[in-house]
């Protein structure tokens, strides 16, 4: 056993001074299969600590529904980061940000009618302490002095950029040691005077997030925490993507130099990422600052793995930084061979949208209101021979608009659309993508669909039924398919052998916008407005023999195969 605590001017191990040199991995964001992989490139960059989110609306996607097997197996990526003699930071949140959708809050939860998110209000708290208690049943034995490797929980996530409720943080803490947590307790925050401030409690040690001036913002956070090590919780070396955006980068000297300063300061440090992993399936995120921005399925963030896990020059040179404070691993870590490259015949089936069924309401329901967690719902009315300006409160946050089976335009809310003249018909058909929940500040839990009333002409339109449509069981319904035809809505299926399993790199190059599988499993979202131009497919996906490949298709693109390419092309750069 050892213990782990905060001195007055370092971390303590086993009574002696320490550093954490730490990188964050999302388990949640790399197949399970692949976490032993990049646990040990971690050690092998010259760190001694594996830091993790854990993301709430993974584990209980539905109230009451708690899931800790496969990729939401916690309790084994702790075991693997402890078998590889790391230790471990964990940061259940229950908010996380992270470009995770809604933050890491279950859907179901932002959905209950007046519940007062992310302070000390009843009904949330009531939620959060079953799903903390829940986490900490995982954690509590993994903590470093019952002879695991978890050294430092953390409290709520940049609390002081949302809220001042200190009650709130209170019974965080209460929760959390009640459970039997005994490790150090922190708290992270941009180093501003009001944010560390309004995000912080007595006996809570503060932490900072920022990727650059370190000296400056190492004395805004000594300012506010007088004693105890000073550590930069999330060294930002990177940035992620949005869809219709560049592939943000970062130059690896500048990073590795700003990396330096933190270090030659003496102070602790998190790289915020170590490795991004990817947004499988519907999980990414968005931002709103004015502009409805959805997050990309990749999420490479620049980091010093790439989004397949290899090193890249960043890695390198921070594996210089890191060798100057601390003895590196003689074993250096290398990079896979390129993919293989091939082409793979398709053969077109018929439009996969369902026929609209099910209850009538007089306004369209919400996502939410339909209890509906995937990213389509069909949405149909009768017109009666009407047409005129179609008018819709707002679109969260795709719209296809059909009249009688012809397609009339789009809405995005993105570029603020909300209406379009659509001709005399009789039925009116409106297809909505949920693109990615919010995963910040007032907009957490925002209802998806079509928002407020409709009108056509400036008349209300009554009398709507809703059809939800479940993508992640569209490949299994594509494949079992005898139909072919070339619409709008096709989706394209094939197969192709290979002699082993391995990574791949599926080239979205010539596609609409869509979702693609291999193997049954939801790679995640495709957009000919990149900037990403491949989805990854980690080898456990994969297998030698026989496998297939299925693009659904919400806007018909030109391509007609598949391409697999050798490498990750993740978009133009910005200048």
């Amino acid at each position: 056993m050892s213990t782990f605590e905060i001195g007055d001017t370092d971390f303590l191990l086993d009574g002696a001074e320490h550093r954490i040199l730490s990188g964050a991995l999302h388990y949640f964001r790399i197949h399970p299969d692949q976490w032993a992989d990049r646990i040990h490139k971690a050690r092998l960059l010259g760190l001694n600590t594996i830091e993790t989110y854990v993301a709430w609306n993974a584990h209980e996607p539905r109230r009451g529904e708690w899931d800790v097997s496969g990729v939401n197996d916690l309790g084994r990526f702790l075991d693997l980061v402890a078998a590889e003699g790391l230790h471990a930071i964990v940061r259940p949140g229950p908010y996380i940000c992270a470009e995770w959708h809604n933050g890491g809050l279950p859907a179901w939860l932002t959905a209950m009618p007046d519940i007062g998110l992310r302070r000390s209000e009843p009904r949330y708290l009531a939620e959060v302490t079953i799903y903390l208690e829940r986490v900490y049943e995982i954690v509590e034995s993994r903590q470093i002095d019952r002879g695991g490797p978890v050294i430092l929980v953390q409290i709520e996530n940049e609390y002081g950029a949302y809220g001042v409720d200190k009650e709130y943080l209170a019974e965080l803490v209460r929760v959390t040691r009640s459970a039997g947590i005994t490790v150090p307790l922190t708290t992270i925050d941009q180093p501003t005077p009001e944010m560390l401030s309004a995000g912080s409690l007595p006996g809570l040690h503060l932490t900072g997030s920022f990727g650059s001036r370190a000296d400056e913002r190492l004395a805004t956070l000594r300012d506010h925490q007088p004693t105890g090590p000073l550590m930069c919780a999330e060294f930002w070396d990177g940035w992620f993507d949005w869809w219709g955006g560049v592939h943000h980068t970062t130059s690896a000297a500048d990073s590795a130099a700003e990396l330096d300063a933190l270090l030659a300061a003496g102070a602790s440090v998190n790289l915020y990422m170590l490795h991004g992993g990817t947004n499988f399936g519907l999980t990414n995120g968005a931002n709103h600052k004015g502009r409805y921005l959805p997050i990309t399925t990749s999420y490479d963030y620049d980091a010093p793995l790439d989004e397949a896990g290899n090193p890249t020059e960043k890695f390198r040179a921070f594996r210089e930084v890191f060798a100057k404070y601390t003895p590196v691993p003689a074993d250096e870590a290398v990079s896979a061979a390129p993919a293989p490259a091939f082409e793979v015949a398709l053969t077109a089936t018929g439009n996969w949208v369902p026929e609209a069924s099910g209850q009538t309401f007089d306004r369209p329901p919400t996502f939410d209101g339909l209890d509906h967690t995937s990213a389509l719902v069909r949405y149909d009315s009768v017109l009666g021979g009407r047409g005129g300006l179609l008018a819709f409160g707002e679109v969260r946050d795709r719209a296809w608009i059909e009249v009688d089976g012809v397609a009339i335009g789009t809405l995005s809310r993105t570029l603020h659309q909300t209406s379009l003249w659509v001709p005399a018909g009789q039925r009116l058909s409106v297809l909505v993508e949920d693109q990615g929940r919010v995963n910040y500040d007032v907009r957490l839990g925002e209802h998806k669909g079509l928002i407020g009333a409709v009108t056509l002409d400036g008349a209300p339109l009554e009398g709507w039924t809703a059809t939800p449509i479940d993508v992640a069981s569209l490949a299994v319904a594509v494949e079992a398919s005898e139909e072919s035809a070339d619409a709008a809505r096709a989706a394209w299926r094939g197969t192709f052998d290979l002699d082993e399993a391995t990574d791949l790199f599926l080239d979205t190059d010539g596609w609409g916008k869509g979702y693609a599988f291999v193997n049954g499993f939801l790679l995640g979202r495709y957009w000919r407005s990149g900037p990403q131009r491949t989805l990854f497919v980690p080898a456990p996906v994969v297998r030698s023999g026989a496998n297939t490949v299925v693009f659904v298709e919400l806007e018909r693109g030109t391509a007609t195969s598949a391409r697999f390419v050798a490498e990750l092309h993740l978009g133009p750069r910005e200048e």
